[in-house]
């Protein structure tokens, strides 16, 4: 499982990470971004793609091992 936080502070709502990964992320109105804060195995691929592709690198995720995208192994 990934563990995911999103900077609501630092998202602008361009929802790359919506396209890329649509059943973990998902816009609702033109900027409210809702997320499932703790992703299934089966989404690691596209969820390294909607890490790597946010372009104000609003994401954070852990558990990703090596995948593309700006990941943590830090545990908090």
């Amino acid at each position: 499982m990934t563990r995911l936080v999103v900077d609501l502070n630092r998202c602008q709502g361009y929802a790359q990470c919506a396209f890329l990964a649509p059943d973990v992320f998902a816009m609702h109105g033109e900027e409210s971004l809702v997320y499932n804060p703790h992703a299934e195995a089966e989404q690691r691929e596209r969820l390294a793609r909607a890490v790597a592709a946010c372009p104000v690198q609003a994401i954070t995720a852990d558990g990703l091992n090596g995948a593309a995208g700006r990941t943590s192994d830090a545990t908090h």
